[in-house]
Order: C-alpha cells, then sequence, then structure tokens
C-alpha cells in the first residue's frame, strides 16, 4: 500500500516538460511510481485537480535566528514561512547567538530543529580566526561560512593569513559573504563626514559599492584556485563579480543569486527606505540585469533568499541604526514563477536554479528531482492564478515584505516533505517534522 497517492498532477520533469498523471509515495517517503495512472490502495489520496507539480525549493541561505534574536525568528516560524513558500529544505547560516562555531552549538541547534521545525534543515559552520580544526570535523554541515565583511560576534575573517590557512587546510565547500571590510570602514566615515545630520539611507548602497564586492571576491577566487577548493559566492550582486566569473570561472567555484538583487534596485529606498537595507545592498537597475543575465547564462548557478528577518520597528530606526536584512523565504518561488509566466525564465531553469542545483552543489543525496527512487519533497502550486502579497499569511515572525501588494503566480497550495504533507492551502498540519539533511562531502 503506498503511503500518498497524488493523482490528476501535472508532474514538472527536469527538461521542462510536463506529464499528466498519477505520482505514488512509499512508506519511506521516497517516489516509489510515476505514471498516466496509477491504481492500487494509499493511505491517502490527494486529488492535484491540475495543479503543477514541482520539486520542492532548497534554500540554501536562510537565518531563522535561532539561538539569540528568536523575536524576530525562530526555527519554527522560518520552517513554516519556508514551507509556506514551497520551500521543503533550507541551510541555515551561523551568525546567531551564540554563533555556529564550535562542536557544542552545532549540536545544541540540531537538537533544537529536531523538535521544531517543519522542513528538513542544514546548517554551516562559521569559520573564525582559531577554529580551524573545528571548521574540518564537525558533522553534519552543509559546508564552512565565512564572513569576509562584518557580522555577528566573533565571525568576521579578513586577515589575509587567516583566509589562506582556511582554504589550505580541508576539503569541505566554503561559502563566502564577499565585501571588504577595509573599504567598507574607509567609505563609511568618508561619506559620514559629508552628512553632520545623519547619513541617508540611500548611502548604504554608496559605502558598500560593487569594488567592496569586486575586492573581496577576487580575493577568495584566488585562494580557490590557488588550493583548488570548492568555493561558493553568497548573495552575488554586481554586473562586475559577472564579467569576472564570465571571463575566468574555475570548476571549482558556484555563485549564487538572490531575488532582493533581482527584483529591487536602489529606486525603492525612496519608498521603502531602510527597510530594503540590506548586505550586499540592492544595487542600481544596471546591476539587477547584469545578475539576471549572469544566471540565464549559467554563470550565476542557483538562486538563495538570504531570508533575513527583523521586525518592522527595528528596521524603522534611522540609518545605520537600523538593521540590515529582508525577510524573503516565502516569496522566493512565486516570484520566479511570475517570472516564467512572463517568458523570462523556463520550467527547467526554474527546476535547477532552486532545486536540483542546491542540491547538486552542497552534495545533498536523492533531493531536487520529481523522479522515481527521489525523497518525495515535493510542492504543488497554483500557476494559473495571481494572488497578492499578504505578509499577514506568510508565517513569519517579521509580518512584512517588501513585495507586499504585488500580484503573483505560483503561490504553493500543498507542500509534502519526505512524503508528508505538511501544508495545505494556507494550514501548517500540526505534528509533521522535516528531518536532518545529509551532505556527500569530498573525500
Amino acid at each position: 500500500m503506498y503511503s500518498l497517492k497524488i493523482i490528476n498532477a501535472r508532474i514538472a520533469q527536469a527538461d521542462g516538460t510536463i506529464q499528466e498523471g498519477d505520482l505514488a509515495i512509499d512508506n519511506l517517503g521516497t517516489i516509489e511510481r510515476i505514471d498516466t495512472k496509477i491504481d492500487g490502495p494509499a493511505r491517502q489520496t490527494l486529488d492535484a485537480n491540475g495543479l503543477l507539480l514541482l520539486p520542492g525549493v532548497i534554500d540554501p541561505q536562510v537565518h531563522f535566528r535561532d539561538p539569540g534574536a528568536t523575536h524576530k525568528e525562530d526555527l519554527a516560524s522560518g520552517s513554516k514561512s519556508a514551507v509556506c513558500g514551497g520551500v521543503t529544505s533550507f541551510l541555515e547560516m551561523p551568525n546567531t547567538n551564540p554563533t555556529t562555531t564550535t562542536h557544542k552549538a552545532l549540536e545544541d541547534k540540531l537538537a533544537v530543529a529536531a523538535k521544531k521545525c517543519v522542513a528538513n534543515y542544514g546548517f554551516f559552520i562559521g569559520a573564525t580566526d582559531d577554529n580551524l580544526d573545528v571548521i574540518n570535523t564537525a558533522e553534519p554541515v552543509c559546508g564552512i561560512k565565512i564572513f569576509m565583511g562584518s557580522s555577528t560576534g566573533n565571525l568576521l575573517v579578513n586577515k589575509p593569513e587567516v583566509l589562506d590557512k582556511i582554504f589550505a587546510n580541508g576539503r569541505r565547500l566554503i561559502a563566502v559573504h564577499a565585501e571588504d571590510e577595509a573599504r567598507i570602514k574607509e567609505r563609511f566615515e568618508h561619506y559620514s563626514s559629508q552628512y553632520p545630520d545623519g547619513l541617508p539611507v540611500e548611502m548604504h548602497s554608496v559605502i558598500r559599492d560593487d569594488e567592496c564586492a569586486l575586492i573581496a571576491t577576487e580575493m577568495a577566487l584566488e585562494l580557490a584556485e590557488k588550493y583548488q577548493r570548492r568555493f561558493h559566492i553568497l548573495h552575488l550582486s554586481t554586473a562586475k563579480e559577472v564579467q569576472r566569473l564570465r571571463h575566468d570561472k574555475p570548476d571549482c567555484v558556484t555563485a549564487e543569486a538572490i531575488p532582493n538583487h533581482l527584483f529591487l534596485n536602489t529606486s525603492q529606498y525612496k519608498t521603502w527606505g531602510t527597510r530594503v537595507q540590506m548586505n550586499p545592498p540592492i544595487r542600481n537597475q544596471e546591476n539587477c540585469d547584469a545578475v539576471w543575465q549572469g544566471l540565464k547564462d549559467g554563470i550565476i548557478d542557483f538562486i538563495a533568499t538570504d531570508h533575513a528577518p527583523h521586525l518592522l520597528q527595528e528596521k524603522m530606526q534611522d540609518y545605520p541604526s537600523s538593521p540590515s536584512g529582508i525577510p524573503g523565504v516565502a516569496t522566493s518561488l512565486p516570484l520566479m514563477l511570475t517570472q516564467m509566466k512572463a517568458g523570462r525564465c523556463d520550467l527547467a531553469e526554474i527546476q535547477k536554479w532552486m532545486s536540483f542545483g542546491v542540491a547538486k552543489a552542497y552534495g545533498i543525496p536523492r533531493k531536487g528531482k520529481v523522479e522515481e527512487g527521489w525523497d518525495a519533497d515535493l510542492v504543488l502550486v497554483d500557476i494559473d492564478n495571481a494572488k497578492s502579497v499578504d505578509p499577514d499569511i506568510l508565517y513569519s515572525k517579521t509580518g512584512w515584505t517588501p513585495y507586499e501588494g504585488q500580484q503573483l503566480y505560483g503561490w504553493p497550495q500543498y507542500t509534502i516533505v519526505n512524503g508528508n504533507i505538511v501544508f495545505e492551502k494556507g494550514v501548517i498540519k500540526e505534528g509533521v517534522f522535516g528531518k536532518p539533511l545529509s551532505f556527500n562531502h569530498p573525500e
């Protein structure tokens, strides 16, 4: 007997074609069969009524603030917001309080996640100036996170000798927030002196300019090439970085884009002010277009969200006291499917950018495709009807989004994690939890 049978679905194939039919899931949460019609009993049958069936999204960069700032978000609310947006697995960052830079901090986070997360979960281990042994032995982790620009606690790593040591020792993937800290500080002091009454928030994108990103990216690329180290560029945001990778992108390097750098530009400061303040900052439209083209051309490999929640009263402080970060885990799939409807990308690209490409880069087995023998992490979306973005139904503690009011297609109607329906037409199912992800690190 099947555990779950989905009938009358439009099933997305990895090549972008659609197969109309049924899908059956076994008792282990694996896709057992896909066919035009599947007979036989199932404990539960879901009639998709023509909804589009996609692999669940894997979001490889979120900040769920747990532990240390759970008033903004925690692993429960963050993962609920994730499945609301069709995200069945996520990778979470180490800039919590305490930071995830020790074996114990990782163990504690995994223990909390097992009790709270309704999606599958994985965690980065954070690099510091002196935890080389930890970052190469902590398990399970998806990779090592380096903040070359300022961050929480002791997570800033920008000394050349320390970076060289980290890249030289070990083989795990290294993911870098690439902004040059020295240039940021220098430009902040320079422009602060020109605004005695206080810096306007739009100067955030001037201070943390495209050169800040390029300098740090170049440094990390040189180290990756020197040691042939698996290296990933987080939230790439500039035309200069795209051009650099277009000229020479080593096989050991991948890069990601986030929706905020595709859909927001510096004109939004006039409307949204400090709410659209983030790191790296939003850029002008020329940079947005270049990032889009880099994604289309395969220079950029996949999409993350950098979901970085803060409460509205925190965001509304005067710059630069206002914190950087924008929520986004619940809106990335509808944003991208709306672009697919508009002809800017296709179904094969969506799956590569948001599911299988992430799984491949991080060595996550059996996830990211709707195929027999793969894990049943799935989402059924309504691709034919648009709905307005309403932050009140996105489950995040933040209660706001810069995409509020936009009409988007592709909202999830059902999200299935490990063969279990966890989200159904706006409601989170009680008692359904995700599992820790496994990662195939190079030997």
